[in-house]
């Protein structure tokens, strides 16, 4: 099992206990937050991630070892070479996730956190098991070519995963300024989770939201125009097989069509997730020119 994956379920009992205090906050509201069978959903993708993850690292860490060996620089342990590797793993992170939103390969995965209509805690749990095969890895490799010790990067990785897991929540409205400025919060979460046209693509920061406000992506939260969570294309299944691969199926059915150029096909693997060819017949979702 991977060292992410360690942190993770070293955090389980705090994130099941943050989850019931959020059932139990919202239920003695009266507020329908939670649906059962949502929920199971979300558990049932976060185990079969867990599991797919877990035997990845696996393999992928000795390719992180293999970079290791002619890292750069020889990096030492210590305070500040630990908040050198947060920071440098948190700006590889945003570089991930904004990727993952703009090249179809990587969405057909991302999609699946995506795909609920629902935004709270449980929310976070709901991750796809073909990561591995979408690149996700790659984007810390330059950690270790670097000189950072790949345990330690997996290590980090886990925790910055972690820290995310608290954003998913509607029960925390905006935190004092300095800290909706410097770090994601649940206000600039939600943003990133909804399908609104102005929040489409938005807000990619893993434990910093500084990317995004650097690099142009950064919409605050607007109480005029509440966040409606989802993709443009809604699902509207709970059934955990569907949600993870329902995107892998149609990306690949479309780029083995048949009167498509070699162009026009790696476009449907690598371009952004709302291209459509013109030679083909639309989906009847055409209308709706980007997903969230």
């Amino acid at each position: 099992m991977g060292y992410e994956s360690l942190v993770l379920l070293a955090l389980a009992p705090v994130f099941y206990a943050c989850i019931a205090w959020e059932w139990l906050y919202y239920r003695r509201r009266g507020v329908a937050m939670y649906s059962g069978v949502d929920t199971l959903s979300n558990f049932v993708l976060a185990g079969m991630h867990q599991l797919a993850d877990g035997l990845s690292w696996l393999v992928l860490l000795g390719v992180y070892y293999l970079l290791y060996q002619v890292a750069l620089f020889d990096i030492p342990t210590t305070w500040w070479s630990v908040v050198l590797l947060f920071i440098g793993q948190d700006f590889f992170y945003y570089w991930f996730h904004r990727a993952s939103h703009r090249i179809r390969w990587m969405w057909a995965s991302h999609v699946t956190h995506h795909s609920s209509e629902r935004l709270n805690l449980s929310t976070a749990f709901r991750q796809s098991l073909t990561y591995p095969i979408s690149g996700m890895w790659l984007f810390w490799l330059p950690l270790a070519f670097i000189g950072f010790e790949p345990k330690q990067v997996v290590l980090v990785v886990g925790i910055n995963l972690g820290y995310q897991f608290f954003v998913h929540t509607q029960a925390v409205r905006k935190l004092p300024r300095w800290i909706e400025f410097v770090f994601n919060t649940p206000s600039h979460h939600r943003v990133h989770h909804a399908r609104n046209d102005q929040y489409i693509d938005r807000n990619f920061g893993g434990v910093l939201i500084i990317w995004d406000r650097l690099f142009g992506s950064f919409v605050p939260e607007d109480d005029t125009d509440p966040c409606e969570f989802g993709v443009v294309r809604q699902i509207r299944t709970h059934n955990p097989i569907t949600l993870t691969f329902h995107e892998w199926a149609y990306m690949l059915r479309r780029a083995a069509a048949p009167g498509l150029n070699v162009r026009e096909r790696l476009s449907y693997l690598f371009g952004p997730p709302e291209w459509e060819s013109a030679k083909l017949s639309k989906p009847v979702w055409a209308n709706e020119t980007a997903e969230s």
